[in-house]
């Protein structure tokens, strides 16, 4: 079996922009082997597909318990780097959000998504506030020496519709790509920014790899282009495996 350690370094490496990272996202072991078996270079949970597919909703309303046993079950099923969507860190204060990060460490995770918006009502967190909560993350898994990627999420671009995107929200959003890079965060990710010529103005001054969030049948090419490191498809796994699930029993019933 390859180390955490080993995983943890593996993954970074696959951060170049152009030659982005594809995570086909996953919720159970049994996702995981089969997105494995697929090709796929590493794993990344989705919080909303693990709430869904185990009777939650999303928005931290899964216990941490549960989460935390979910990806210990995964990273036993697989020899894959796995990272798991931690959405907000699961804490109301920093320290809180550093033993979270603990707790995943233990489990075998070599990775995070950690984001700025607060879990009950999707606000965003002030920058200096998030930066404090990364600065913990980042001091825990130094501590227990394994070189963790905390993906750092701005909400950002999800406050409005994507009509209203613009070289302003570009702009916020770099500000608090350079404060969460001196905080120690390791990756930018930027859900609901679609437009190809604002993703390429942010990936030109980003001081971290940038993660975008895509669908079905996505321009990864187009991506690759304007200088994307590392492409998430979220929930849409989940969802696509549910329609055909859904799909496959009503053609049952109709025999």
């Amino acid at each position: 079996m390859t180390s955490q350690v080993q995983k943890a370094k593996s993954f970074r490496k696959l951060h170049v922009p152009s030659e982005p990272l594809i995570l086909f996202n996953i919720w159970d072991p049994g996702s995981a082997k089969a997105v494995g078996e697929a090709g796929a270079k590493a794993l990344a949970t989705s919080s909303w597909a693990v709430s869904e597919s185990n009777g939650y909703t999303d928005g931290e309303h899964t216990p941490l318990s549960f989460v935390m046993e979910n990806l210990r079950r995964i990273v036993e099923a697989t020899d894959l780097p796995v990272t798991v969507d931690l959405e907000s860190g699961y804490g109301d204060t920093p320290k809180k959000v550093g033993e979270t990060i603990g707790l995943a460490l233990k489990a075998g995770a070599i990775g995070c998504n950690l984001e700025d918006s607060f879990p009950e009502n999707g606000s965003l967190r002030k920058t200096v506030q998030q930066v404090d909560r990364i600065r913990q993350a980042r001091q825990r898994a130094d501590e227990a020496n394994v070189p963790f990627f905390i993906n750092a999420r701005t909400d950002v671009f999800i406050q409005v519709s994507q009509k209203e995107h613009n070289g302003a929200l570009v702009a916020q959003a770099l500000e608090r790509a350079h404060a969460y890079a001196e905080a120690g965060a390791d990756g930018f990710f930027v859900p609901g920014l679609a437009d190809l010529a604002l993703i390429a103005n942010l990936t030109k001054a980003s001081p971290l790899p940038v993660n975008i969030m895509v669908s079905e049948d996505a321009p990864l090419s187009a991506l690759a282009k304007r200088g994307v490191a590392r492409v998430s498809y979220g929930a849409d796994p989940y969802i696509v495996t549910m329609k055909a699930l859904q799909e496959a029993a009503r053609k049952a019933k109709l025999r």
